[in-house]
Formats: structure tokens, sequence, C-alpha cells
């Protein structure tokens, strides 16, 4: 598959996102078809332990679920959605958005724009105050 390489590299700007302090939120939009299945919202948690995790909101139609991943394991569950049935991830950043795509041709490609953000979501800013990063 060849957007694969290139999600690899929007996750890594994702997590070095984190560790410069201006990531503010991720989504999963744009589906393929009318699914079930319509966002995932993914923010950051701090966790009792010192160190953070993601949190996942799936929107459904006729409901929300929210469940919590570790960083890698967030990689994993969002590379299985690409295609299935999203095409478009939008990672928020307090400097940039960066929107990865998925074409008709299982391309991928990356697009950085003005920030839509102006702060870091509020557990990031306190992951900053906490130093934890």
């Amino acid at each position: 598959m060849l957007y694969q390489p290139v999600f690899v590299e929007f996750y890594e700007k994702v997590k070095s996102s984190i560790k410069e302090g201006t990531f503010a939120k991720l989504t999963l939009a744009k589906t393929i078809g009318d699914t079930d299945l319509k966002n995932i919202y993914v923010r950051l948690n701090i966790l009792e332990s010192g160190g953070y995790n993601w949190v996942f909101t799936t929107k459904y139609k006729t409901e929300e679920i929210e469940s919590f991943h570790t960083i890698d394991e967030g990689f994993m569950l969002l590379s299985s959605y690409i295609k299935k049935p999203f095409l478009t991830a939008l990672l928020f950043t307090t400097t940039h958005d960066l929107t990865f795509k998925v074409n008709k041709k299982n391309v991928g490609s990356l697009t950085e724009q003005t920030a839509t953000f102006k702060n870091a979501s509020p557990v990031m800013l306190e992951m900053i105050e906490k130093g934890i990063n």
C-alpha cells in the first residue's frame, strides 16, 4: 500500500508535536460511503504514574465510545481505520495543522496549513507544567 509510509511520517509528526508541547488534537474524518462510524477524536490523557496515553472517542450515528490506548497502540488502531472507512487524518497543533489524505489510487499525502488552535490542549499544557512528554 502506497499510503502507509506517509501515514508513518504523519504519526511521527503527531509524536513530535507532543514532545514539543504543541499538540492540540487529532481527528479522523471523511469516510468512504455512508458508514455507521462518523469520526474518531483523539486526545491526550495524563496517567497517575506520570506518563500519558490516548483517549479515543469513537463517534457512531447513535452512540459514542471512549477507549484508552498507549501511544503505540494508538498508531496501530488509527492505521487500521485508514481506508476502512477514513480517508483523512488531521493533526492540530499550535504551530500548524497537518492533514494526511489517501486518494483513490492509495497514494498518501501530507498538507500543512495555518494553525487552527492558538493554544495546546489543556492536557498538553498540564503535561508541560508537570514535565511529562
